[in-house]
Parts: structure tokens; sequence; C-alpha cells
């Protein structure tokens, strides 16, 4: 890594490195709750809506009380409709209403509410089965891994095409292996999140360039 790479990074992680996931107010850890929460974080950053309106929503189904699948299922649909609405998460409300119920039953139901027994059926079958939730496509999984790849290291390191792009855009590497050589393991997850905002918002990138002086 260059001299010039290493101040990039150093002010991006410093400035913008903050997981999406501790934005929503979730302490990470393998345990079911916060992979339930992180997965529904994905689900809301996938769609068609500002990503700080997203992990508003997400913190707002949190605080009123649907941080696992099963109080996520047995909350109605109009509950979850008004907690997306507390978090300004108006214009796909009454559809991810219906979908986070879904989604919770199917957790719930098939997997007893725990996400580590997704990760059991390994590294290739996971991303489908992430999939067979509803509001979670392609999109919604690489959020997802990219989060917990912190937690879930098999799946480490874990980037995504908007990091990537996020990394272009800094004149880093556009591979997840190289980009993987910049930092220790423990910050892949804050790394993917700064080339995300940075690949969101020019303000950040230019931000970066003129902290680090480049």
């Amino acid at each position: 890594m260059s001299g010039k790479q290493e101040d990039v990074v150093r002010v991006l992680l410093r400035r913008h490195g903050r997981t999406y996931a501790s934005e929503a107010g979730v302490t990470l850890r393998d345990t079911p709750a916060p992979l339930y929460q992180v997965l529904v974080l994905s689900h809301l950053l996938s769609a068609r809506i500002r990503a700080g309106i997203a992990v508003a929503a997400a913190r707002a189904l949190f605080d009123a009380g649907y941080r696992d699948a099963r109080r996520m299922a047995g909350a109605t649909w109009q509950q979850r409709v008004d907690a997306l609405g507390a978090g300004g998460y108006r214009r796909y409300d009454e559809r991810t209403s219906t979908q986070l119920g879904e989604g919770a039953e199917l957790l719930r139901d098939r997997y007893g509410g725990d996400l580590r027994r997704v990760r059991e059926a390994g590294v290739r079958e996971v991303p489908r089965l992430l999939r067979e939730f509803p509001g979670i496509g392609p999109t919604g999984v690489d959020i997802f891994l990219r989060e917990v790849q912190g937690v879930w290291p098999e799946f480490a390191p874990c980037f995504g095409a908007k990091a990537r792009d996020g990394a272009d855009r800094l004149d880093l590497p556009r591979t997840d292996a190289r980009l993987a050589r910049l930092v220790p393991g423990a910050e892949l997850p804050r790394l993917a999140a700064g080339l995300v905002r940075v690949a969101l918002d020019a303000e950040v990138g230019a931000d970066v360039r003129e902290s680090a002086g480049v």
C-alpha cells in the first residue's frame, strides 16, 4: 500500500468508517437478535431510498421492540407500518411491513429465529437461503454479508459493487482481495461501510481526499 493510500484509508476509517449496523444501534455479535437486526437493516437499505432513512427506520423498529423474529412476527401489520413511518420510511412502508412479517415468520418457523442455522448450510448456500427471505435480493445479501463479515469471517473479505465503486473514487484497489490488504481483518466492515458512503455521497469522497491531502 502506498503512502497516499494509507492516508486515504486512515482518514476514511476515522471520519466515515462507522458500520451501518452500529449506526442503527445494533451491537453486532454472533447471536440471534443482532444478526436478525442486521437482516432487517439490509432489507431496508436495499430499497431505493436514502440510506439515512433506512437506518432511521431500522432504529424505529428496534425501539418499538421488534428486535428479534418472534417479536417482529408478533407485531400487527399496522404496528410495523407505524414504526416504519416513525423512521421516515413511508414510500414502501406497506409492502415492507408485509415482507418483514413474512420474513420473520420464515425465520421463526424454519430456523427457530436463529440465522446461525442458515450459516450452517455453508458459504455457497447462505446467499441462496438469504434470498428466500421476502425483500432480500442480491443487494440485500451483499449488505448483510458486508456487515456481518466480522463475526462470520468465512465470508470475508466482502465489499460488494457499491463499496468497490467508492474505492474507485478514491483511487483504491477495486478487488475484494486487494482492498482487504489495506486494513486488519477486524476493520473490514468499517472499511466497506466507509467506501459505500463515498459511493453514495460525492461530498464524503471529497472530504476524504481533502483531509488526506490527495
